[in-house]
């Protein structure tokens, strides 16, 4: 089937997009306003793309008002924030800080989880996630209606059960449990369900086509 994206709305070429590049990794995003009110909010239009610095991107649209939403303000604002990561034991946490509350309510708050000072930025990070990365702005990109906010990383928290060598950075992901989004407004899966598949050399591959 032929989709021909110049001709179709934007709400049909959304609805294909996010039906079809899954699953996606889920920014957990906490920010900060100049008053120092917290605000967290989930993104999946979200990932890591370069690693010298490591630079992670967020698609952040508007609400439905067409003003910025609390994250971007808050970004724009303070020029830092912290991307946690979803564990599966939190999802139902998670969700709940995607309801559009007033800019002034906590969502940390409204969903009972701990705040936990952030290392090297203002802005706290989420005790309950395995995973957080706290950031300053490296780019703010408008892309129609949405910004494209690129942060670099400057600090990195991991859970210390699933760091299994320290000295060598190497991380136990699995014990991580992380969720990923996937199709429509509510589905997610995890990442317990995984297949290894080695890389293959050239000179491997040339022997495997010989027989």
């Amino acid at each position: 089937m032929f989709f021909d994206f110049e001709t179709l709305p934007a709400s049909e070429r959304y609805k294909l997009v996010v039906s079809t590049v899954v699953p996606r990794p889920v920014a957990w995003v906490v920010s900060q306003d100049a008053a120092g009110v917290v605000n967290a909010a989930p993104f999946s239009f979200f990932n890591v793309f370069t690693d010298d610095p490591v630079v992670i991107g967020i698609g952040v649209g508007p609400k439905p008002s067409g003003s910025f939403k609390d994250t971007l303000a808050n970004i724009k604002a303070l020029s830092q924030f912290v991307v946690c990561l979803v564990p599966h034991s939190h999802i139902h946490a998670m969700n709940a800080t995607a309801i559009d509350f007033d800019a002034q309510v906590d969502e940390l708050d409204e969903a009972g989880l701990t705040k936990v000072a952030s290392s090297k930025i203002k802005v706290p990070r989420i005790g309950e996630s395995p995973v957080a990365m706290e950031c300053e702005t490296f780019q703010l990109i408008p892309v129609g209606h949405h910004t494209i906010v690129l942060g670099k990383v400057v600090a990195m928290h991991i859970r210390d059960e699933a760091v299994m060598d320290p000295a060598k950075n190497y991380v136990d992901t699995p014990k991580l449990d992380l969720v990923g989004r996937m199709h429509g407004r509510g589905w997610y899966t995890t990442t317990r369900d995984r297949v290894e598949v080695p890389r293959i050399g050239v000179a491997e591959w040339e022997a495997k086509k010989k027989g």
